[in-house]
């Protein structure tokens, strides 16, 4: 078994196991954070933002880059639509992967990218309050960008990214930034998943058993537990032990792992929420009754 962490987000995840001959990606989370090197996109006709100055870079200057980079507050952004980070390709070709297993809503937004344009011919597979909430937040994202399009797209600024100020200078492999995907792309992957149901069990071409079970962290949000019959590999996203969760995490599907892949750690809260939720009705209740 080898494993690949596609992605250099702590909060997006990506991870691609080679196992029993099958390539499976745990999540596919897209990285949000490049879109603070772009100018916001506003509803209406800013006129302070028409008129912010142009950034010309002291040397090695090419005049099709101007109008690229504009200053605002001692900071330079990029004049264009907004572009994001998807998964490294480097490492794993997209096409070869057979299954994808998302846990929760916020590590699927890179979806329609893998599955519309790397020629994946897969299955996908996600609880449906994931799949619904999820379909939300990519049809936000696309209509958002869409209400305000760029009338050109800037690309001449990451030649000369050396050249650059701080932070922009330190984009990382901006040449692989992606503009967001259509409703199009979104509407066709989406219809690529498939649902399941806590503890569900599904045979996967015959070489393992996936499973997903509660993570407690939000609403369809799943850990997920690759068995055969003598490994167990259990996939740890984003999970929480708190009970204000409807659906509380599953922690003894976890117990007698061979492998244990978890994305994230946190110490507990210094506040508990179980307790201030329990004032907080004591104190609603109160206030019924007077």
């Amino acid at each position: 078994m080898r494993l690949y962490c596609l992605s250099n987000d702590l909060a997006k995840h990506c991870y691609v196991i080679t196992f029993k001959g099958l390539r499976i990606m745990l999540d596919c989370g897209l990285t949000e954070q490049t879109v603070l090197n772009f100018l916001p996109l506003p509803f209406v006709q800013s006129v302070k933002l028409s008129n912010l100055p142009n950034w010309i870079p002291n040397r090695d200057h090419d005049p099709q880059m101007d109008g690229e980079l504009k200053e605002c507050c001692g900071r330079v952004f990029v004049d264009s639509a907004p572009e994001f980070t998807l998964p490294m390709d480097k490492m794993v070709d997209f096409s070869e992967i057979d299954v994808i297993l998302i846990s929760n809503y916020l590590n699927m937004l890179a979806l329609p990218y893998i599955t519309e344009h790397t020629g994946f011919k897969g299955k996908v597979y996600a609880t449906e309050p994931t799949l619904q909430i999820g379909r939300f937040f990519l049809e936000e994202l696309v209509e958002y960008i869409e209400v305000a399009p760029k009338a050109s797209t800037a690309a001449l600024w990451k030649d000369v990214l050396h050249l650059l100020p701080s932070p922009l200078n330190e984009a990382f492999r901006p040449k692989k930034w992606k503009t967001i995907f259509g409703l199009k792309d979104v509407h066709n992957s989406l219809a690529r998943v498939t649902i399941m149901g806590y503890d569900e069990k599904l045979d996967i071409l015959g070489a393992f058993v996936a499973t997903p079970v509660s993570s407690g962290y939000c609403l369809g949000s799943s850990n997920w537990v690759l068995s055969t019959a003598h490994e167990k590999i259990c996939y740890v996203s984003g999970s929480s032990t708190l009970t204000t969760h409807p659906r509380p995490i599953n922690q003894s599907a976890l117990k007698h792992a061979d492998v244990l892949i978890m994305t994230g750690l946190t110490q507990a809260p210094t506040v508990n929420p179980d307790t201030k939720l329990g004032e907080l009705c004591m104190n609603v209740g109160k206030m019924e009754i007077s």
